[in-house]
């Protein structure tokens, strides 16, 4: 569990570390920040990494479970 919640925090820091950075020089990105569709980018990235991050931690949980019927 704690593995799982430190790995969050640190693709949310990654990502907070990412939209820090000054991409003024990026005609693409100033594209889509001006026409407000940067924040539909932001909501599908943050879906699917949250998606991700359920899908592994109950394969975790299975897995664990498993190992744990195996030394029975």
């Amino acid at each position: 569990m704690k593995k799982t919640i430190l790995s969050l925090l640190l693709v949310i820091s990654g990502l907070m570390c990412s939209f820090a950075q000054s991409s003024t020089g990026v005609e693409m990105a100033t594209g889509l920040r001006s026409s407000g569709k940067i924040y539909v980018v932001v909501a599908v990235l943050v879906v699917l990494f949250t998606g991700l991050a359920i899908y592994l931690f109950t394969i975790d949980r299975k897995l664990s479970r498993l190992e744990k019927q195996q030394e029975r």
